[in-house]
């Protein structure tokens, strides 16, 4: 039976990640970058250590190496299947969501024809828009948008039915925002384009730190995560719902399995990534039975859900004091979901403008402190150009992770308000 979790620690939780001790010049780094990629934590290296040292050697052989690859590969596959609410035979693993998507277009632009539609949405990462523009052109399929609310900085969904109908062939939509930090209603976009037939396509990158996935209960198609953004390495993982992996005629080389999930692999796998992920996945995990409610036998599904609804928790109280704060400078502009109360809303991702000065300044300012923040616009072409800023400099964009402090928070804040009172 669980017990009682423990009260949040931040000490304890900071101590899993080996980079957060690192100092420079006697100065502590303080990570506000999470939103371009997380820390790893220390369990992943463990993992990607036994995988490049203990049994380094492809998969298939008889050999000790090779069996043991060959099992660490089936339990990454299991692992991260449990992370998407998937099967294990759901799981592509790939060198990231751009190539994966861009992987998976090929093959599934094959039907397309002159007169058909797809759509994107002005809110989304250019990894799951340019593969499907690109293809679209090659076909001659017409490209409809969704676009987005710029006062409430979400979807606008009234204008789903204009937009989906008998021809379209193709929804790609996102779960949250690399740039605004909001949270979509994928779901609703999904059962549209489920209602007419159309592949449905979930990019859950920026979520995948944050929220419990379920790709079966959503319904979509294809959902893509990167790893390396919940605390992992550099790879992607993407769901691809069975009965569309099925009917895919596969981009492989002839001597390549047939089944599932290595029909739509593209080539040798990164093992040591896909151990890797396993290790973020203990992260979470040990999340879920040290500060969720979770006992250490339940099932892995069950610790992870736990974890990153303690984790979750403790990111809205960051999020709470960071959108309070923001809300008593002057000359501060942040592009997305603004009030404390609405924290629900939305990931601890947030954009901002101050007054004149331009983001890489700003950004330059933060560095010269070993404080890490981003400036430009994320891959986010769409967004950025509906809210006129891609031409412009972009924007700053500060992330928080469950690793991070209020304390974090404050130092953040307070550098923002000497920047804002200067002018």
């Amino acid at each position: 039976m669980p017990g009682t979790p423990a009260r949040w620690d931040d000490a304890e939780v900071r101590a899993a990640f080996p980079a957060l001790a690192l100092m420079d010049g006697g100065i502590p780094r303080l990570y506000a970058d999470a939103p371009g990629g997380t820390q790893v934590a220390g369990r992943v290296l463990l993992r990607m250590r036994a995988a490049m040292v203990d049994h380094c050697a492809n998969d298939g052989g008889a050999f000790r190496t090779s069996r043991l690859t060959t099992e660490w590969r089936d339990r990454s596959h299991a692992d991260a299947a449990e992370f998407l609410g998937a099967a294990a035979d759901e799981v592509v693993f790939g060198l990231n969501t751009t190539s994966l998507l861009f992987h998976f277009s090929r093959m599934l632009a094959r039907d397309w024809r002159a007169g058909d539609e797809i759509v994107l949405t002005r809110m989304d990462h250019d990894a799951n828009v340019a593969p499907w523009l690109i293809s679209a052109r090659e076909r001659g399929v017409t490209v409809r948008w969704l676009e987005i609310d710029t006062d409430s900085f979400q979807y606008r969904y009234d204008s789903l039915p204009a937009l989906i109908g008998a021809r379209t062939r193709l929804v790609a939509c996102n779960h949250a925002s690399n740039f605004l930090g909001t949270i979509n209603d994928v779901a609703r976009i999904v059962a549209a384009g489920r209602e007419v037939g159309a592949v449905t396509v979930v990019d859950a990158v920026q979520s995948a730190p944050h929220l419990a996935l379920d790709a079966r209960a959503l319904g979509c198609d294809l959902l893509a995560t990167s790893p390396y953004k919940y605390f992992g390495p550099h790879a992607g993982l993407l769901y691809v719902r069975r009965e569309l992996a099925d009917r895919l005629a596969p981009l492989k080389v002839r001597p390549a399995p047939d089944s599932m999930p290595f029909r739509h692999a593209p080539g040798t796998p990164s093992f040591e990534a896909e151990l890797g992920t396993v290790g973020a996945l203990e992260h979470l995990a040990w999340l879920g039975e040290r500060f969720g409610n979770a006992a250490p036998d339940a099932p892995l599904r069950v610790r992870l859900a736990a974890g990153l609804a303690a984790a979750t928790a403790h990111e809205a109280a960051l999020a709470t004091r960071f959108l309070a704060g923001l809300k008593e400078l002057p000359g501060v502009r942040l592009y997305g979901i603004a009030e404390p109360r609405d924290v629900a809303g939305r990931v601890p991702t947030f954009s901002l403008r101050i007054g004149g000065r331009s983001p890489a300044e700003i950004a330059r300012t933060f560095a010269a402190r070993n404080i890490y923040v981003w400036d430009g616009s994320f891959y986010a072409y769409e967004l950025a150009t509906t809210l006129g800023v891609r031409d412009d400099g972009g924007v700053v964009r500060i992330g928080f992770a469950h690793y991070n402090t209020l304390a974090e928070v404050d130092t953040i804040l307070g550098l923002l308000g000497t920047l804002a009172r200067d002018g």
